[in-house]
């Protein structure tokens, strides 16, 4: 399974806390994320592939990944009371997973949803 790990700046911590918390349902999953998000998952033990930081052209990256079907899942902890330049690449990706039918998490509620969804299908392998 690929998912992609992007945040923004004021939700970094959150995320990585997250798959933290979650490790053991990462840990076979080839982990994908901006180059900033990147080196806090890193700084944190994780192993990811990096693609470009989210202003550069990252999102655009991890939305090619997915039109091309080569994600499986995207979890974005949005801050949806900050200002973002790259604004229209977000909103970009997330129409790209829902065109290609891709589970997208852009807080932490749905993102368990998704994580829950994983483990009952890991269950049933």
């Amino acid at each position: 399974m690929k998912i992609a790990l992007v945040a923004h700046d004021g939700k970094k911590a959150d995320l990585v806390s997250f798959v933290l918390q979650h490790r053991p349902l990462f840990q076979n999953a080839d982990l994908y994320s901006t180059a900033t998000t990147g080196r806090h998952m890193e700084q944190a033990g994780l192993v990811v592939n990096k693609v470009l930081s989210g202003p550069q052209g990252g999102d655009a990256q991890i939305a090619a990944m997915v039109a091309s079907k080569e994600m499986d899942v995207v979890i974005f902890f949005r801050d949806p009371l900050g200002k973002h330049p790259h604004e229209p690449d977000v909103q970009m990706l997330m129409r790209i997973c829902d065109v290609h039918n891709i589970p997208l998490a852009t807080n932490y509620a749905a993102a368990m949803l998704i994580l829950k969804g994983i483990k009952c299908d890991q269950l049933n392998q």
